[in-house]
């Protein structure tokens, strides 16, 4: 049995899980879980009966909520190639989760956080390797050569709405950073919109046929991508 400092009549959202050696991570999953019923006591606190009913439980409870809590993309990305010994490209997570399988559980300073447990118990190894390589994010000049174009090849892209950024990060001096998705790279390639050939036939110095496309219309009035 795992408890600290003297029983209490009832217990506020911080004793709760401080007195019954819980994280509060660990706390707030067995909530969400199912594993320790929501306040009884005022609708803000946990009664004695109910604590106690939990520190009964407290190894089912511990085992149940795993030892990962919900992380950024970073660290889940690190995990899964951690676990697999693959290398995973940064992306994957996002493309998990867009997939189905990798489960979003708040987020912190406007970043998502995916859940620990779904990734502590992952056992797909393909399904992670297919998720890095569709989701694995480009820098603008990375994307660009990976369609291989030419910049201006790329801004025709972007102004006809064919090609947007799938996400967007802090980058140095607090710049803010376009990323391309590879998934989006090869659909684009697959695009019978686009007479590829002659895209990369096109001699330096000439007119790109992608100048020819059209652009596309917001609602703001803005364009671009």
């Amino acid at each position: 049995m795992t408890t600290t400092g003297t029983a209490l009549k009832s217990y506020g959202p911080m004793q709760f899980p401080d007195r019954a050696g819980l994280h509060l991570w660990q706390f707030e999953r067995a909530r969400r879980l199912g594993l320790i019923p929501g306040p009884d006591v005022n609708g803000k606190r946990w009664s004695r009966a109910v604590f106690d009913d939990a520190i009964a439980r407290i190894d089912t409870i511990k085992q149940a909520t795993g030892t990962l809590p919900d992380v950024g993309a970073a660290r889940a990305e690190r995990h899964l190639a951690d676990r697999f010994s693959i290398t995973v490209h940064s992306g994957t997570a996002a493309e998990l989760a867009r997939r189905g399988h990798l489960p979003v559980r708040g987020e912190s300073h406007a970043r998502p956080l995916y859940c620990g447990l779904a990734l502590e118990t992952f056992r797909d190894r393909r399904t992670v390797q297919r998720a890095s390589a569709a989701g694995r994010l480009h820098l603008r000049d990375a994307a660009a050569k990976t369609l291989g174009v030419r910049e201006s090849d790329f801004d025709h892209l972007l102004r006809a709405g064919l090609l947007t950024h799938s996400e967007i990060v802090e980058g140095r001096h607090h710049t803010l950073v376009r990323l391309y998705r590879q998934a989006d790279l090869d659909r684009l390639l697959r695009s019978r919109r686009i007479d590829w050939r002659a895209v990369h036939a096109t001699p330096k110095g000439h007119r790109s046929p992608l100048a020819a496309l059209p652009t596309k219309k917001r609602t703001d009035g803005a364009t671009g991508g």
